[in-house]
């Protein structure tokens, strides 16, 4: 059984590029006794994807030079020699950039039978969803009538965000990058104003403009300057959910800007990184959450799809140029 496979060939200086990629035939090896031949369906692209690319220490291992990327892949077993799974079940695990790959059952998730589309396991309810609901409900806890800002509220976990925060009766802010990702957020993801980064001269105005209560909960994609500015319109005991950074995964040098820990004092503000692997043990409930809020149409979802195994390394440098609205999938 032969399969391609995508490596990282090189490590990127800031923005990746298509020759960080290379793409190769191999041969996989005969399938042993506990072992599953997979065949990907869909496989995500994400942000965290290119602090792996770097070699500096982080909370989780880099990609190796010269070996295929991995990351979440919904995949249908092809041929099983385990009692785990059977040909035909689908799955979800941190797999291979690979057309086809062996493993062991061992951190693979077999996926119900559902009305849902099977993407969604790698998006509202996969990593992206899981990691808007703990944000939102274990870090920010957002009450009625408070106001809560989202930045890179148009994509895969923003869009998830804003609902939650939406439905705990918030006033919700989000922060995008175009005017038509800010007409779609409020047209179908409950955004009540979106400021278009782009296009705002003053960031700290105008999100004072639309929040003139002040900032009570803040979730953070993005960091740099859209954080610097919505730091400065926080309320007293605010919370802020530290997710992402993608303006700054990409620097070749630590950028110096505004000091933020004095506003964070002086506003008895919480401000807290996560991710999402803290809240492992508490998955299935919150899955379970989301797949009925999204069967009783409480939370909407968008993806954007591209199609073909070789559009991997474009879909994820796309995420860094604003090119995916929600969730970035690769149908293989």
């Amino acid at each position: 059984m032969k399969t391609k496979q995508i490596l990282l060939a090189s490590r990127p200086q800031g923005m990746p590029q298509a020759s960080n990629f290379n793409m190769q035939e191999v041969e996989l090896p005969p399938l042993q006794e506990g072992e599953v031949l997979l065949k990907a369906l869909y496989i995500s692209v994400d942000p965290y994807m290119r602090g792996r690319m770097s070699d500096s220490k982080s909370y989780v291992a880099p990609y190796e030079l010269n070996q295929p990327i991995n990351g979440g892949v919904v995949a249908e077993v092809s041929e099983s020699k385990t009692t785990a799974f059977k040909k035909g079940d689908k799955v979800l695990g941190m797999l291979p950039w690979a057309t086809y790959s062996v493993s062991k059952p061992e951190g693979l998730q077999n996926l119900p039978e559902s009305s849902l589309p099977l993407s969604y396991y790698l998006g509202v309810l996969g990593m992206p969803g899981l990691t808007a609901y703990f944000g939102v409900m274990d870090i920010c806890k957002p009450k009625a009538g408070e106001t809560f800002v989202v930045s890179g509220a148009a994509g895969a976990v923003g869009t998830v965000v804003g609902q939650i925060a939406k439905q705990q009766g918030c006033k919700v802010v989000g922060i995008a990058g175009s005017d038509e990702k800010a007409a779609l957020l409020k047209k179908h993801f409950l955004y009540d104003e979106v400021i278009n980064y782009h296009t705002t001269a003053n960031l700290q105005e105008a999100i004072a403009a639309a929040c003139p209560q002040g900032v009570d909960c803040y979730f953070d994609n993005v960091g740099g300057d859209i954080t610097d500015a919505v730091v400065a319109n926080i309320n007293t005991n605010a919370r802020i959910a530290l997710c992402g950074q993608i303006s700054l995964y990409n620097e070749k040098s630590t950028p110096v800007g505004w000091r933020l820990l004095p506003t964070i004092l002086t506003h008895s503000a919480l401000i807290k990184g996560y991710i999402v692997s803290d809240y492992q043990a508490q998955f299935p409930q919150a899955q379970q959450q989301l797949a009925l809020w999204m069967k009783e149409g409480k939370i909407h979802y968008t993806e954007t799809i591209q199609t073909g195994f070789e559009q991997l390394p474009a879909a994820f440098m796309g995420l860094f140029s604003g090119a995916n609205t929600g969730k970035m999938i690769v149908k293989v």
